[in-house]
């Protein structure tokens, strides 16, 4: 690996951890030559779909483009990275699985707003104002109304889920 300061081919790795959901390697190296530190991270190349984009081109799946995207909408919010490596990890997982050759980018968009509802509600309804293209306040609106009646329901489902523990665990 070069290093990204002085561009020496003489790095030592100084420590490896799993990181995410352990599909990936989280490596700090150290160049010997200059001695500065850098973090690397390893994960196995996956053949994801391709991506097909509302004017109906065809771009191969950039994980880049998907953190960006999720960067801008969480900016300011209280999410650890950790947590958007995650939804990350969790969004290319269902990719890969769903055994498509191609995907819709519309798709993915859905996917991304899963995931940035059950991170942050705010950053939910920033990303999905520019995805659905809110024209106006009563958009906003609609979309946040719907989430407050989304989370009312798992509200609900989740107390009874605590109710029937509660009760099979009864004599």
């Amino acid at each position: 690996m070069r290093c990204p300061f002085c561009r020496a081919q003489d790095t030592k790795v100084v420590d490896s951890r799993l990181s995410g959901e352990g599909d990936q390697v989280r490596r700090r190296r150290e160049c010997l030559v200059c001695k500065e530190r850098f973090t690397t991270y390893e994960s196995a190349e996956l053949n994801l779909p391709r991506i097909v984009k509302r004017d109906g081109s065809r771009v191969p799946f950039d994980a880049r483009k998907l953190r960006s995207g999720m960067t801008r909408a969480l900016e300011k919010r209280p999410v650890s990275t950790e947590l958007v490596d995650a939804a990350l990890l969790h969004i290319q997982h269902r990719l890969m699985s769903c055994g498509d050759s191609e995907v819709p980018s519309l798709r993915i968009g859905e996917l991304v707003m899963d995931e940035l509802s059950q991170l942050d509600q705010v950053a939910y309804v920033r990303f999905a104002s520019v995805y659905r293209k809110f024209e106006d306040v009563a958009a906003f609106r609609e979309e946040i109304e719907r989430l407050e009646r989304q989370s009312a329901s798992h509200q609900q489902l989740d107390l009874l889920a605590e109710l029937e523990s509660q009760a099979s665990s009864l004599p």
